[in-house]
Formats: C-alpha cells, sequence, structure tokens
C-alpha cells in the first residue's frame, strides 16, 4: 500500500511505500516533518539576493521505501529529488554505505565441512591484525581522488603483497561496470586527509580500509534457497543451492569527517543575516555565489564515496583470503557494489535533478540502464533482512513514481536499546541455529570470568536480531506490488561476520 503523508501549508504529501496493514512509525514520521521545515528555509534563502540562481529551486519529490524508520535528523528510507541545489544531510553521514554481491564456484557442504577453522581465520584476518592491505600515500590519494579507476592505475604500488595478490587488473577493469559511479567520483582535493594518506612512495597500514564497521553492517555468506526468476538468475550466475556473498559497509571515519565537512560548508555559505534552520538542515545552491562552496561538497563528498567504494573491494578480497587458506581456492565473481547513501544527479525532461537516497537503493529499470550489461534486466537490488533471516535480490523495474528506488533493508521496528531488552527465549532459539562470527569468540576460557565483556557482546547481538527488525518477506512484496523491483532469488544464511 502507498500510504501519503502531508507536511507544510500547501498540502504537499509524500508518498509512503508500506506492507499491507501496516502505519508508517510515528517517531520517524515525526522527524521527517521536521526535515520538510527545509521549504521553509528555502523560502527565505530565495528572497535572499543571490543566494540561488534562478527560480526553479525547489523539492521537486520526497518518497519514503518500505523499510522506512527513524533515523538522525533524516529518517532512514528517505528519497528526495530536488532542483537547483543539494542537501548533505540527506544523504547521512556514512557516504556511500552500499553493497557488494558476489557469485562463488563454493557449496555448503564445503564450507560447513571446515567451519571451525573458517570461524578462526576469519577472526584473525577482519579483526586480529591479519588484513595485510599496504598501500603507499601515492595510492591514497589516486583512491581519495579518482576511486577504482584511481586504485587500478597505482595497483603496481602494491607490489603482490597481501591482499594485494587477489588484485587481477584486467578483471577490476571489467568489475568498474558491475560498480555504480564505475566506483569512481572526481574529487578536485582530498582536504584535511593528508595525515591519512602519508608518505607518497612508502607502503603503510592503516586501520580503516577492509573494516565491517558497526550497527547493521555485515559481510554474510548464503545459500541461494528459491529462484523467482530463472532468466535473470541464469544471466546473472545465480543457481539454486549456489553459495554467494553478500557484504553491506560504507566509508567509516572518512564519510563522518566528510560529513563534518560538507555541514561546514553549508554554514559557512549561510547568509549572515538569516536565523540558521531550527531543523540544522541546511542546501547548498548548485550556481550562483556560492560555487565554489559546491565544488567543494562534491570533491569533499566523492573523497568519502571513493573510500567506500575499495573498502568493500577489500572485504571482498579478505573473505576470498580466508577461503582460499582454509579450502584451498576460491572462484569469485562481483554481480554489482551500489551506494544506498549519496546524491546521484539526473537528467529529466532537460533539466538536472539531484536524488538524495538516505538508506535506500537506486532500483533502475532497463531505460536506465541501457548502455551497461543490465540494460536488458534491469538493474540488480539487494535487500538483506535482519541477522540470521532471508536476504534478496531483485532487479530494478525503475519506477519513476518511486524516484527509481528500493529498501535496503527490512527496516527496524524495534530501537536498540528495545532490541536488547528483548525475549530471551526468543534470543536463545536465535543463537542456537545461527552461525556468527564477531572480534570477540565467547567460548574463550579466559573469558569465563568477564562478565562485563561477554554482557556488551550479547547487548551488540541482541540490538541486532531478527525481533527488531521487520519482516523481510512483507517488505519485498511491496515491491513486487508497486513495480519498484522484481525478486529473482532468495538467500538464506550459511554464517554471518559482524564487527
Amino acid at each position: 500500500m502507498v500510504h501519503k503523508i502531508e507536511y507544510g501549508d500547501k498540502g504537499d504529501t509524500v508518498s509512503c511505500y508500506l506492507p499491507e496493514g501496516s502505519a508508517p512509525d510515528k517517531s520517524a514520521v515525526e522527524e521527517l516533518r521536521q526535515m520538510t521545515g527545509l521549504e521553509e528555509t528555502l523560502e527565505k534563502l530565495g528572497a535572499y539576493p543571490g543566494f540561488f540562481q534562478g527560480d526553479k529551486n525547489r523539492i521537486e519529490k520526497i518518497i519514503l521505501t518500505p523499510d522506512f524508520h527513524k533515523g538522525a535528523g533524516i529518517p532512514i528510507g528517505t528519497v528526495m529529488m530536488t532542483k537547483g541545489f543539494a542537501v548533505p544531510q540527506a544523504m547521512g553521514n556514512d557516504i556511500n554505505c552500499g553493497m557488494r554481491f558476489y557469485t562463488t564456484d563454493l557449496s555448503e557442504e564445503r564450507i560447513r565441512e571446515r567451519l571451525p577453522e573458517l570461524t578462526k581465520k576469519i577472526r584473525h584476518i577482519f579483526f586480529e591484525g591479519g588484513r595485510q592491505i599496504p598501500m603507499t600515500g601515492r595510492q591514497r590519494q589516486a583512491l581519495f581522488r579518482y576511486g577504482l579507476e584511481g586504485l587500478l592505475e597505482t595497483c603496481r604500488d602494491g607490489k603482490e603483497n597481501g591482499l594485494w595478490r587477489y588484485y587481477q587488473p584486467e578483471v577490476q577493469e571489467k568489475w568498474l561496470d558491475r560498480t555504480v559511479f564505475r566506483g569512481s567520483l572526481k574529487a578536485d582535493d582530498t582536504e584535511g586527509l593528508e595525515d591519512f594518506i602519508g608518505s607518497y612512495e612508502q607502503l603503510t597500514y592503516d586501520d580503516q580500509i577492509g573494516t565491517i564497521g558497526g550497527g547493521n553492517h555485515f559481510l554474510e555468506v548464503q545459500r541461494v534457497a528459491e529462484v523467482y526468476d530463472g532468466q535473470t538468475a541464469n544471466a546473472w550466475n545465480i543457481k539454486k543451492g549456489a553459495v554467494v556473498v553478500m557484504l553491506h559497509a560504507g566509508s567509516l571515519t572518512i564519510g563522518h569527517h566528510s560529513g563534518l565537512l560538507n555541514r561546514r560548508i553549508c554554514q559557512e555559505i549561510y547568509p549572515a543575516g538569516l536565523p540558521h534552520p531550527g531543523n540544522k538542515i541546511y542546501p547548498i545552491p548548485e550556481n550562483g555565489a556560492a560555487q565554489d562552496a559546491w565544488k567543494r561538497f562534491r570533491s569533499v563528498s566523492g573523497n568519502a564515496a571513493n573510500f567506500g567504494f575499495a573498502n568493500r573491494l577489500f572485504l571482498g578480497f579478505m573473505i576470498q583470503d580466508a577461503f582460499t587458506d582454509v579450502l584451498g581456492g576460491c572462484g569469485m565473481e562481483l554481480l554489482y557494489d551500489a551506494p544506498h547513501n549519496y546524491i546521484w544527479k539526473k537528467e529529466i525532461d532537460g533539466e538536472t535533478c539531484y536524488i538524495h537516497r538516505k538508506g535506500a537503493c537506486c532500483a533502475g529499470g532497463c531505460g536506465e540502464m541501457e548502455g551497461t550489461e543490465f540494460a536488458y534486466y534491469g538493474e540488480p537490488v539487494m535487500i538483506p533482512g535482519s541477522m540470521g533471516s532471508s536476504s534478496y535480490l531483485l532487479r530494478g523495474l525503475g519506477n519513476p513514481d518511486a524516484l527509481w528506488s528500493a529498501s535496503h533493508g527490512a527496516g527496524r521496528k524495534k530501537s536498540r536499546g528495545d532490541a536488547i531488552k528483548g525475549n530471551d527465549e526468543e534470543f536463545r532459539r536465535f543463537m542456537e541455529r545461527f552461525h556468527i562470527i564477531t572480534p570477540i569468540d565467547p567460548a574463550r576460557s579466559d573469558l569465563k570470568g568477564r562478565a562485563d565483556i561477554l554482557k556488551k557482546w550479547e547487548e551488540s547481538i541482541r540490538a541486532e536480531a531478527p525481533y527488531a527488525y521487520k519482516d523481510i518477506d512483507g517488505v519485498i512484496a511491496v515491491h513486487k506490488m508497486n513495480d519498484m523491483a522484481a525478486p529473482v532469488a532468495r538467500m538464506e544464511p550459511i554464517f554471518t561476520v559482524k564487527s
């Protein structure tokens, strides 16, 4: 069903796509209404000489995806299309948080036979200093300024040390076309990142690249349980019973650094004579007197987005390294990599629009994917359920009413605090059937007396347990019913890696 939410004093409405019989979360709706106070800010700025150029600076449309829930200032699942300006906060602070999906040549049986050894190896690689991703300052600068194309140009600096042995330039060049924006957003500068970049020629290590991150981020090895669209699945090498890898990660502290810079940029250009917005949400004009600020905003955002793409790339190498070490080999093929926190530029009827997605996937149809290998089927859309439940692979249908968008997950129904207090019996049953790999091994003998550590570990798992999230099947049904995206396959977890 499509629920209409009114905002402002002009009778404007937001379309909220929801499972049948459900109502939008009240706290999220209140946050949405505060966000739409942006209209009042735009009116004030429109009357201020020189801030905007022309009279077409407006919010064109807002929709809410089925996993809509309260965020921080702007709800998760908000998609907003604007003309003449952008709103950095409407892509969140974890800029280019997104999904990456691989097919593999592994079998579930082979993985389960060696799961204890795999668990130990994965914990070492992901959480105990075993990542081995040396980079020169030249590589980091190329990454921040040119993204995955920059890494491709400088990959020889890695000299096949550590995880670079899995980096095959000819394969990575091909995979650029399976990555939104080719994983490469041109940035003019690397503002505030000089210390992180480090020595230009020297190979060094950092504590960021190859990190999953907290909250709902994960890497999950899954089994394809059902195929709904055989033709698309065949084209994408998805077979029932096959093993696939889905990972959800972003730009970490680099994204938060860029988010803070963007907020500062917006505040610096805000007219001194006007009261600042009560909701603390600032627009930045595309043209006009603040054009330098716009270029700086795009560059800063590009730095973080480029890092997010590279972070997911190396996380893929990390799980490949674990499989290779324990199982003796592993073939992995990228299907797609897509952000769900970013701002897309789109030409519509000869006019430039900006589509902001905060916790929402792009779901282009055949027309939007023209000129790519996905032109016949539509854009791959990855929608994970809660930890331990099913996840789905869909194909985008390019619905303009839904702003060519889809959910990025099931969506919370309980806050993290409420989930931690959840049903003990339900949590026990969940842990009995679910294999999760975290930095802490609760079975370690030296942790038996550390109730404080084990309590924090359990709370972190409880916060992301299935009962904290909406039913994923209902969320997927909304996409199908409203021609947002069509299911291709359903996956079930074999094991999940969480930070």
